[in-house]
């Protein structure tokens, strides 16, 4: 089997010869192409040689010891001797790591760095351990995405990518080392701001406008640089799709400041940052022409296409969309009229557990191996690492939506054990999801939908009552009437399962679903609170339930309406295969 292509700088002394550049391109993409084909024929062989390797190298770890292994490097007595586990299970070694124990507690190799969750999911920042090898190993994945892209989308390599990406300045242990988002570490490394010069990886952003930590300076650079730029433009993208919506709502509200750039070749002075200043002014020349056509488009009515029209020559937008970001695809689809919509993002030995449909636990859970899981299963994710995670739940649902060749491909479904609860129910993310989908086709006929949601249980009340906050787009002149919100509700409690709807009419241990309109630019507001408590703006998600009381406030502080179940969902006793025909 092959090593894994290297990236030698091939574009080097390549620079002024385009042919030269894109058949350089072409080989690359082979090489890399001709990699993935031998690892996804061979997926179970590299699962095993994969885990030989890192048990090999970590034969004498405090913590592999701690379990027994002895230097054993087989699966199957891996899988017999070392447990399941979960963060909890491995914090008091990370503990140790952080304030300074450079000893081999879980990994041979020094712990360069920790890893920070996104502070959204479980409401718990977690630190995880990772070195060197670690992030040269992320770097050659990312380098597989645009051979992959190019199969289907030819000629990316001829034009640049408009991407909104950020970083978030990082906080050092007690031990010294660094703590930041994945993504702020590949930025923040020699692997990207030292990159040679590669057709797939040529951005509108320049590094400093990137690496600016000033949130507010980034996107205004980098917006402005993609609109100096827009012709080249041939993708756009951000990491999640609620990330990229937020860029267009940016451009919404300063269009009229980056045309006045645009028109006289001056930087607004709110950009202070000398290195992003210096950068964007190699970029921002004087050009009156392109101003009187991005103010034309900006201000037309509808922004229904803005995408394609400010940047014609689109063919696709790269972001995550999947899980509970599917709800962004309306937006999406209205902001770009269509364009696709591509997903690229998605180290060590993987395992699943088998899931539930219910994901409630309850039922025996099987671990498989990665060549194991069967078509259209959900399962959640179990990792061993060479950075010293083993056998451990990363909390992740994916369902297995296909193969290339024997290595299976997944669908991001959602996190684990985000729910709302009230008594015995259990309302899972996916749930909860399909429900407001459901419920937003009351709106349609008004010309209105839900731009973003989330969710409280609220126990203030008794009985307690699920309380979901919307944001709408209204581009329709018919006012709501207050009856269609109060369908709405009904057809959120008539989605949600049979425990739900039992509580509800049976029980009674259940009050009205409630749904709360806010003003426009909660969900902003909500960000932005989260990212002063310091979660990453490129790996914030707005969560789909809330419980910190300080988001609560927020969320209730702009609240204009308030509309609640006029009666009770339908439920009958027995399972719903029971009772098939009852209406």
């Amino acid at each position: 089997m092959s090593e894994a292509p290297k990236d030698e700088g091939a574009y080097a002394h390549a620079h002024d010869d385009t042919n030269t550049i894109y058949s350089v391109a072409e080989e690359k993409n082979k090489k890399f192409l001709q990699f993935i084909e031998e690892v996804t024929a061979n997926a179970d062989e590299v699962q095993k040689r994969v885990l030989a390797e890192i048990l090999s190298r970590n034969a004498h770890v405090e913590c592999l010891k701690r379990h027994g292994l002895n230097g054993q490097t087989d699966r199957e007595t891996f899988k017999k001797i070392m447990p399941v586990t979960t963060y909890e299970d491995i914090q008091p070694d990370v503990n140790r790591i952080a304030n300074g124990d450079k000893s081999h507690i879980i990994c041979s190799q020094p712990i360069s760095e920790f890893l920070t969750s996104s502070g959204t999911s479980g409401g718990e920042r977690k630190l995880m351990p990772t070195t060197e090898e670690e992030l040269e190993r992320r770097s050659l994945l990312y380098n597989l995405l645009m051979p992959v892209m190019s199969q289907f989308v030819p000629g990316l390599e001829r034009g640049k990518g408009m991407y909104f990406v950020f970083i978030k300045s990082e906080v050092k242990t007690p031990g010294g080392l660094v703590a930041h988002p994945v993504l702020t570490s590949y930025y923040k490394s020699s692997h990207f701001k030292n990159r040679s010069f590669d057709p797939y990886t040529n951005y509108t952003s320049p590094n400093e406008t990137i690496l600016c930590p000033d949130s507010y300076q980034s996107m205004y650079s980098q917006m402005l640089c993609g609109l100096c730029l827009n012709k080249e433009v041939l993708r756009v993208g951000a990491v999640f799709a609620s990330g990229f919506i937020r860029a267009i709502r940016f451009l919404e509200k300063h269009w009229s400041l980056l045309c006045n750039d645009i028109r006289t070749g001056t930087l607004n002075p709110q950009i202070t940052d000398p290195s992003v200043r210096e950068a964007v002014m190699k970029i921002l020349k004087p050009d009156p022409q392109l101003a009187e056509f991005i103010e034309g488009e900006c201000g037309m009515e509808s922004w229904q296409g803005i995408i394609t029209r400010l940047w014609p020559n689109t063919k696709y937008i790269d972001v995550i969309v999947t899980g509970t970001m599917s709800q962004y695809i309306p937006t999406l689809d209205y902001y770009s009229n269509g364009l696709p919509l591509v997903c690229t993002r998605n180290n060590g030995v993987t395992n699943c557990i088998s899931m539930p449909k219910s994901l409630n636990g309850k039922e025996k859970q099987e671990l498989v191996d990665l060549a194991d899981v069967k078509l259209g299963q959900e399962y959640e994710l179990v990792v061993t690492t060479y950075a010293g995670l083993y056998r451990y739940r990363v909390g992740d649902v994916l369902r297995v939506a296909g193969f290339k060749n024997k290595a299976p491909q997944f669908n991001f479904i959602c996190r684990k054990n985000v729910v709302l609860s009230i008594d015995t129910d259990k309302t899972d993310e996916v749930e909860l999801q399909n429900a407001v989908k459901n419920a937003v086709s009351h709106l349609v006929p008004f010309d209105a939908r839900v731009t973003d949601y989330t969710s409280y249980a609220d126990t203030t009340t008794i009985p307690g009552h699920y309380v979901l906050f919307w944001e709408l787009s209204l581009n329709g002149s018919t006012p709501i009437p207050p009856s269609v919100f109060e369908d709405c509700c009904l057809a959120v409690e008539e989605s949600l399962n049979s425990v739900y709807r039992q509580g509800r009419v049976s029980d009674k241990s259940i009050g009205p679903l409630e749904i709360k309109i806010v003003e426009a630019g909660t969900f902003d507001k909500l960000m932005d609170h989260a990212l002063s408590l310091g979660a990453s703006i490129n790996q914030y998600k707005t969560p789909r339930c809330v419980k910190f009381a300080p988001i609560v406030e927020l969320l209730n502080s702009r609240v204009k309406a308030s509309y609640s179940s006029p009666k009770c969902p339908k439920w009958v006793a027995g399972h719903k295969k029971w009772n098939i025909n009852v209406k």
